[in-house]
């Protein structure tokens, strides 16, 4: 059997970190953001960690999960 790909869309948007946690940018970051206060602008650059339930259906596109 060949090997499995990599899904391409989710290599460019989620990053594996060394713990085995899914790493991935904020929502609602890249218009409409005259509207929104600084703050939250400023804390939507950082990026998030992925709940518990997403990361499953992220490390499978990544195929860096067991299944």
């Amino acid at each position: 059997m060949p090997k499995m790909k990599t899904h391409s869309g989710a290599k460019k948007r989620f990053k594996k970190t060394a713990n085995g946690k899914i790493r991935a940018r904020h929502a609602f970051t890249s218009h409409i953001l005259e509207k929104k206060s600084a703050k939250k602008k400023r804390h939507l650059g950082n990026p998030v960690i992925l709940s518990s339930h997403d990361a499953p259906r992220a490390k499978k596109l990544l195929r860096t999960g067991s299944k």
